[in-house]
C-alpha cells in the first residue's frame, strides 16, 4: 500500500519542454512513472521523447489523457497560475517543484484551493515517491527501497538522508512526501501524518521538520492522541539565531515562536523519538520500533 501516488497514477508535466522539466521528466519516466502528457503554451502538438503528447493547456491534457496528477516546473512568475489552471481542470493531485513563488501569489492559490477537491504538494518541494511504483519529483530514485516506513519532510536534502539511512539498514519506504519549505504550502505535516496513520501499508514513519511555524507541534499533538504506530522525528535549525531566515523561506523564528527547542519539547511530550542529529534519523525510528 501507499499514499497519494501508485502505479495507476497518470502524470501531466507542466513545463515539460523547459530544461529542468525535460530532464526530470525523463528521470521519472525511466523510473517507471506513467507520464501521459505535457503542457507548454504555444507548443501544443509536439511529442516529448517520441511518446508523450504536449498540449497548450492543462484542460486539453486532462480531457485527452485523463491525467490525475501534475508536476509543475514553471518559473516562479507563472507557477501560481499553473497551479490554478491544473486545479480548474480538475486534476486531483498537484505537485509544484518551483521555488521562489511570491507569497501573495500563494495566498491567492491557498484561498482558491480551499474550494476545490484538488490537493497541492509544495511549492518548493522535492515531490513524492512510492518506491517501485511512481516517482514524481526531483529525488534520486536509486536510494529508495520498497517497504513499510513513511517519510514526511519540509527538507528535500534531509529526506534523501533519512531514506538512504533507512534503505541501508534494510527498511524500505511506503511513500516519501516532501511538503516543501515555504511559509504557505498546500499540504501540512499533519495532513500526511493522518494519511500514514490510515495506510495499512505504512507501519512506522519519520517526520522531519525545521524552525518556523507551528506545523510540527500540531502534528505531534495529533500523533500523541491518535497514532499508535512508531514515529521518530528530527527538527533542523537548533543553532539558528532568532529573526534570521535559514535556507527555506518558512524557516524563520519570529516573536518567540517556531524555535527548534519548542518543537522538540512538543514532539517528545507526544511520545515521539527525537533524533539528536541528521545522522541519527533512521536509528531513532529503529529504537522506537524496538520498544
Amino acid at each position: 500500500m501507499s499514499i497519494l501516488v501508485d502505479k495507476n497514477t497518470r502524470l501531466l508535466v507542466q513545463g515539460i519542454t523547459g530544461k529542468s522539466g525535460a530532464s526530470h521528466t525523463k528521470l521519472c519516466m525511466e523510473y517507471g512513472t506513467h507520464v501521459v502528457a505535457g503542457v507548454t503554451p504555444g507548443r501544443g502538438g509536439e511529442v516529448f521523447e517520441g511518446k508523450v503528447p504536449v498540449f497548450d493547456t492543462s484542460h486539453e491534457a486532462r480531457q485527452q489523457t485523463g491525467c490525475n496528477a501534475t508536476m509543475i516546473f514553471v518559473p516562479p512568475a507563472g507557477a501560481a497560475d499553473s497551479i490554478l489552471e491544473a486545479v480548474d481542470a480538475g486534476i486531483e493531485l498537484v505537485i509544484c517543484i518551483t521555488e521562489g513563488i511570491p507569497v501573495l501569489d500563494m495566498m491567492k492559490v491557498k484561498a482558491a484551493m480551499a474550494k476545490s477537491k484538488s490537493r497541492l504538494i509544495g511549492p518548493n518541494c522535492p515531490g513524492i515517491i512510492t518506491p517501485g511504483a511512481c516517482k514524481i519529483g526531483i529525488m534520486p530514485g536509486y536510494i529508495h527501497k520498497e517497504g513499510k516506513v513513511g517519510v514526511v519532510s519540509r527538507s528535500g536534502t534531509l529526506t534523501y538522508e533519512a531514506v538512504w539511512q533507512l534503505s541501508s539498514r534494510g527498511h524500505g519506504q511506503s511513500t516519501c512526501v516532501g511538503i516543501g519549505g515555504d511559509p504557505i504550502n498546500g499540504t501540512s505535516h499533519l495532513d500526511v501524518v493522518k494519511m500514514f496513520n490510515d495506510d495499512p501499508g505504512t507501519e512506522a514513519f519519520i517526520m522531519i521538520g525545521e524552525i518556523g511555524g507551528t506545523a510540527e507541534e500540531e502534528a505531534a499533538e495529533w500523533i500523541g492522541k491518535n497514532c499508535k504506530k512508531p514515529v521518530a522525528a528530527f527538527i533542523a535549525g537548533a543553532t539558528a539565531p532568532p529573526g534570521r531566515r535559514m535556507g527555506h523561506a518558512g524557516a524563520i523564528v519570529s516573536g518567540g515562536k517556531g524555535t527548534a527547542q519548542g518543537k522538540i519539547e512538543a514532539i517528545q511530550a507526544a511520545g515521539i523519538e527525537v533524533a539528536s542529529t541528521p545522522a541519527d534519523m533512521a536509528d531513532a525510528l529503529i529504537r522506537r520500533m524496538a520498544r
